[in-house]
């Protein structure tokens, strides 16, 4: 039994409906509806009334929903007093896909260490599922993940969109391809390429983009910003959203640049993520603030 589990029931309960419930919890109706049959599943109980008119609860829930505000309002309590301690001083575990890192999640810490002296940011590079894996343990308190436009995140975790992009081509300013306005796949296949390692989204838009063929050489990076160094060290090109290279140190520098792919109209996202949680520590609630502030305001290159 978890926590959620019984928040989700108090949710649809007070709202007399899956869909009203799910709509405030983020969650689809399937998702909100498969987590209360395990419960109860494992309770024994029937604890809803399920009508096409909408959701209530039933006599045997009528029954166990006293001990159910029991346990939820300890555990906000427990949550409150551990965030009241955790404020003075605690860790904040962030994973990201190194996603808009220089250009985004940096300045934001800095910003966010002014408010909150004590707490430490841990920012922990992972895959992506790797990250959303952990968010819904617990383990990591925010996520910083990528998607493709198309692409729709998991109904368990809170999910926010922060920047908006286009796949460029990261090159050395001294590359062939810098001489060009815009890279064809044949210009990119020319060249050795810095691909992501399987589990990031960039890996699976530049297999759709190369449709089977292959570079004349290629090497597997764990992230962008290996990626980047990669190309500033002249290994070759690599295939990154341009959120991730506009803005970067190595960019502001001169020692990468960017092309754009010609004829590709894909979108890219950065996306933050927690989990779902009737209190969030507020240092994690802070610092989620700030992120979706920054990424509102337009960037200049």
């Amino acid at each position: 039994m978890r926590v959620e589990q019984l928040e989700y029931l108090a949710a649809v309960t007070r709202l007399g409906s899956f869909r009203r419930a799910a709509e405030e919890l983020h969650l689809s109706q399937p998702a909100l509806s498969e987590t209360l049959r395990n419960l109860e599943r494992e309770l024994g109980v029937d604890l809803l009334e399920r009508t096409r008119l909408g959701a209530k609860i039933s006599s045997g829930g009528r029954e166990l929903l006293p001990h159910i505000a029991e346990v939820l309002d300890a555990v906000s309590r427990l949550r409150q007093a551990a965030d009241e301690q955790q404020n003075v001083s605690r860790v904040l575990r962030l994973g990201t896909v190194h996603a808009a890192t220089a250009t985004l999640l940096a300045p934001a810490i800095r910003e966010f260490r002014t408010a909150h002296p004590s707490t430490q940011v841990e920012v922990v590079a992972a895959r992506q599922d790797g990250i959303q894996r952990q968010l819904s343990d617990g383990r990591f308190d925010l996520g910083l993940v990528s998607y493709l436009l198309d692409d729709e995140p998991p109904p368990g975790l809170h999910t926010i969109e922060l920047l908006r992009g286009r796949p460029v081509v990261c090159i050395r300013p001294d590359s062939p391809l810098a001489s060009l306005e815009t890279v064809t796949v044949t210009d990119l296949l020319a060249q050795p390429l810095i691909a992501m390692r399987s589990g990031y989204v960039m890996h699976r838009y530049v297999h759709r983009l190369l449709s089977g063929r292959t570079p004349s050489h290629s090497y597997s990076a764990d992230g962008t910003e290996m990626g980047k160094l990669m190309v500033a060290e002249g290994l070759g090109a690599a295939v990154l959203p341009d959120y991730s290279v506009h803005g970067d140190p190595l960019e502001r520098c001169g020692t990468i640049t960017s092309r754009p792919l010609a004829d590709d109209i894909t979108e890219l996202r950065v996306m933050i993520q927690q989990r779902h949680a009737h209190a969030v520590p507020r240092a994690a609630r802070d610092l989620h603030a700030i992120l979706v502030r920054r990424a509102s305001v337009p960037r200049t290159r």
